[in-house]
């Protein structure tokens, strides 16, 4: 059974867990959520790579399932967190476990990159580490503990958890690590883990003559000539076999030539009868030349046939023939059934994952096919650009290889989803459109009414610093929106809307409550003035609560600074 661990992790660092660990060690709670945001998919992430080796895998599992390791942390956190006893044992724990993921200099340089990023002190950064460190562990040996788990079960589930590791780590945080850039990490360390996992919970399989293990004992001389003798005899039997199927094929050669009647020529000089005579011979001798080569061809052949059945890895290995496809529709709810064809099982949990991020376990529908004959799917590296399409209310698309056909919504020219996908995925792909079907074009305003908060929150609208002024680029966005609000009005379907205006942590918070409604109430205005009933509109500013971004940096202070619109029954 597999599981996320970065989710689990979170879980377990709750608010109130993290407000006690953040006063402890001289932070905002916040800043600590946003440090367990980076450092759980990074040590994750070296986790990976230690169990991507035969004896790391064993080494990890081993330390993972110790007496040392507390099972039941998740649970007992809250109580650690409060007493400077358990605390301080929280955190000598969390020390001894990081150590065993990579060596203690790549751990101190991830905090400092982390520090780096956060503005978190880097000692306090390296003391969340080990937290989560410690989290991790206990939450793993939990999991393998109540399955019966075993060392080759560790490297497979820690494969899961690529899409998390690549959507949230960095080169800076792959390089302190000691993993490389992150594109190559993630290229290679997957095929590594199932090959180790495959040797673990089998070892015959060919996969261990990539991770070869050093005996610790010697091994005395006669298994090996044993083995010799024994291949060959096999080689003596199969050239036995060869020698005699060549036998009776020039046996049946020489019949066929003697039952064959032999036209006599008219009478003919004594020299024309020496000639024949002579030449006889030789035809026949040509003859079972011919025969010779063609059984020994034939021979060889199944010989050589006999070789690649006996030896699978000297055949050579089929290659994949079938391009990776994807198809999917949205509902008028947003909610999209997706179906899919891909390579492998990595492959399939890569996307669900991304699904889940997205939308949420619960919140859609795939149903998706492992085929080995099927090329890796070089769109699930693109996934990132087709996941809003695949959240557009009304949107289709079906993806074949490196082609994409969009239809429905998406080939909306208002919403210029082409362009931007052609943008996306750059040369090499070729990104076509579809006529939308009729029945689209005859629920078009249904769609548009159940939708019109997903339609506004498609495209954030942000203010600048200190500012209530409507954003230019806000403008068409909000026409486009009172127009299909008008219209749903108009339809009996009128969508009531609460405008909720945000600001970033800076200033004065009871100045920052003020500035937030004038935002939201400057939208309202704007959208009264094009039409839209006043009665179905309400503003109201919250401040610099419920922040969307790390207000430690400007990009996230700049995303902050927003409306969000809320669907009123």
């Amino acid at each position: 059974m597999s599981i996320n661990l970065n989710q689990l992790v979170q879980g377990a660092l709750t608010e109130s867990v993290l407000e006690h660990i953040a006063g402890r060690i001289g932070c905002a709670p916040e800043s600590a959520r946003r440090v367990v945001s980076l450092c759980g998919p990074a040590l994750i992430g070296a986790m990976m790579n230690k169990a991507s080796s035969l004896e790391g895998a064993r080494q990890l599992f081993a330390s993972i399932m110790s007496p040392a390791t507390n099972a039941k942390i998740a649970e007992e956190l809250p109580h650690f967190v409060v007493r400077d006893d358990e605390f301080k044992s929280l955190v000598e724990s969390g020390a001894k476990v990081d150590h065993t993921i990579t060596s203690r200099d790549s751990l101190n340089l991830l905090a400092e990159r982390i520090a780096e990023y956060t503005g978190v002190a880097a000692s306090a950064t390296r003391t969340l580490t080990g937290v989560v460190a410690a989290t991790l562990f206990g939450l793993l040996k939990r999991h393998f503990s109540q399955h019966n788990g075993h060392s080759g079960q560790l490297p497979t589930l820690l494969g899961h958890q690529l899409p998390v590791v690549r959507a949230n780590m960095t080169d800076a945080f792959a390089r302190a690590l000691g993993l490389g850039a992150v594109g190559s990490f993630v290229a290679g360390v997957a095929s590594r883990l199932k090959a180790v996992s495959a040797h673990l919970e089998h070892p015959a399989t060919h996969e261990a003559a990539e991770f070869p293990l050093h005996p610790e004992t010697s091994v005395a001389a006669e298994p090996p000539v044993a083995e010799n003798a024994c291949r060959k005899k096999w080689w003596w039997i199969a050239l036995a076999a060869a020698l005699a199927l060549l036998a009776v094929l020039l046996g049946r050669g020489c019949s066929t030539e003697k039952s064959k009647p032999v036209s006599a020529p008219a009478a003919a000089p004594d020299s024309a009868s020496g000639a024949v005579s002579a030449t006889a011979p030789a035809a026949e001798s040509a003859l079972d030349t011919r025969a010779a080569s063609a059984a020994y061809a034939g021979s060889a052949a199944s010989f050589t046939s006999w070789g690649a059945a006996a030896n699978p890895a000297s055949a050579p290995d089929a290659q994949p023939g079938k391009n990776s496809t994807m198809s999917f529709t949205v509902d008028t709810a947003g909610v999209p059934r997706l179906s899919a064809t891909v390579n492998s099982e990595q492959e399939k949990q890569r996307l669900i994952d991304a699904l889940t991020a997205k939308f949420g376990a619960d919140k859609f529908d795939a149903n998706i096919t492992v085929d080995p004959d099927t090329k890796p799917a070089a769109w699930l590296a693109k996934l990132d650009g087709l996941l809003p399409v695949i959240a557009l209310p009304g949107a289709q698309a079906r993806i074949e290889g490196e082609n994409i056909d969009l239809g429905g919504s998406a080939t909306d020219a208002k919403l210029g989803w082409l362009d931007r996908l052609r943008a996306y995925f750059g040369d090499g792909w070729t990104i076509g459109a579809t006529a939308a079907p009729a029945s689209d074009a005859g629920n078009a305003n249904a769609v548009a009414c159940d939708n019109a908060v997903s339609n506004l929150s498609a495209h954030p609208i942000t203010f600048g610093f200190a500012s209530d002024s409507l954003p230019g680029p806000a403008l068409d966005q909000l026409a486009q929106a009172a127009k299909s609000l008008k219209d749903c009005h108009a339809a009996g379907k009128a969508v009531k809307l609460q405008i909720g205006g945000f600001t970033d942590s800076s200033g004065d918070p009871g100045v920052n409550i003020e500035l937030s409604q004038k935002r939201a109430q400057a939208v309202r205005t704007y959208l009264i003035r094009h039409g839209v009933p006043a009665n179905t509109l309400t503003a109201e500013g919250f401040g610099d609560a419920h922040p969307v971004a790390d207000n430690a940096t400007a990009a996230g202070r700049a995303a902050n600074r927003r409306i969000e619109f809320k669907e009123l029954s």
